[in-house]
């Protein structure tokens, strides 16, 4: 039974756990404390994992939690950028970076047979990246946290569709959801607010443009 986890069940760190499904060799790309790691393993969903950070203190944490592991070599600890040095993993984390950061990565390296994938911004950049290099969306939602995240799950292979501009920016299930209607609207709260300060007329028109976006999308999911 999954069960343990690290914080309360709406914490960033369990709404990602909860889309981490069983495999052979899990990676954590970028693994800081290597939480996620802890999830798999103390609940029987990998035989091995990799955790990777390109900080090599931040990695030492992960290690020091998953000392009997990497002890016993089900864990192997690697200070690297991205993907460069993971081989084997058939399902791959990275969380907790941005879209465009997680993007680069998949460049320099590539696009993992299985992935959970958790942007901190841009993750229209990211969904686009996927999309059109004929990966499979499983999932592609938003949870809350204090703040919204998104949050998507997928495959290499088996992608045969196409995304709207509303899909590309907020994800295929998201828009579907009652929670996207809430995000919409703190979203539009804080583009009135930041309209009413100075700025340079091309701030001024990109954010107008953001707001009629927001709008369209807003009617179009209430009709």
């Amino acid at each position: 039974m999954r069960q343990k986890t690290f914080g309360g069940a709406n914490g960033r760190i369990p709404q990602i756990c909860a889309r981490l499904d069983k495999c052979s060799v899990f990676a954590d790309i970028g693994c800081d404390h290597g939480y996620c790691t802890r999830y798999m393993l103390d609940n029987g969903l990998c035989d091995r994992a990799i955790v990777t950070d390109i900080s090599q203190k931040s990695l030492n944490k992960a290690a020091k939690l998953l000392n009997e592991e990497v002890r016993k070599g089900k864990v192997e600890c690697v200070c690297c950028d991205g993907l460069d040095k993971v081989r084997g993993a058939d399902l791959v984390l990275i969380a907790g970076m941005g879209g465009e950061e997680i993007v680069g990565i998949l460049k320099r390296g590539y696009i993992p047979e299985r992935f959970v994938f958790q942007p901190m911004k841009n993750a229209g950049l990211l969904r686009r990246y996927l999309v059109e290099n004929g990966c499979r969306i499983i999932e592609d939602t938003l949870f809350r946290s204090g703040k919204f995240y998104f949050i998507i799950k997928g495959e290499r292979e088996g992608g045969t569709y196409e995304y709207s501009d509303a899909e590309y920016a907020f994800g295929r299930d998201s828009i579907n959801e009652v929670l996207f209607q809430t995000y919409i609207d703190l979203e539009l709260s804080k583009i009135s607010g930041y309209l009413q300060s100075g700025m340079s007329s091309e701030s001024r028109s990109e954010l107008l443009r953001r707001q009629e976006f927001l709008r369209s999308v807003q009617r179009h999911e209430t009709h």
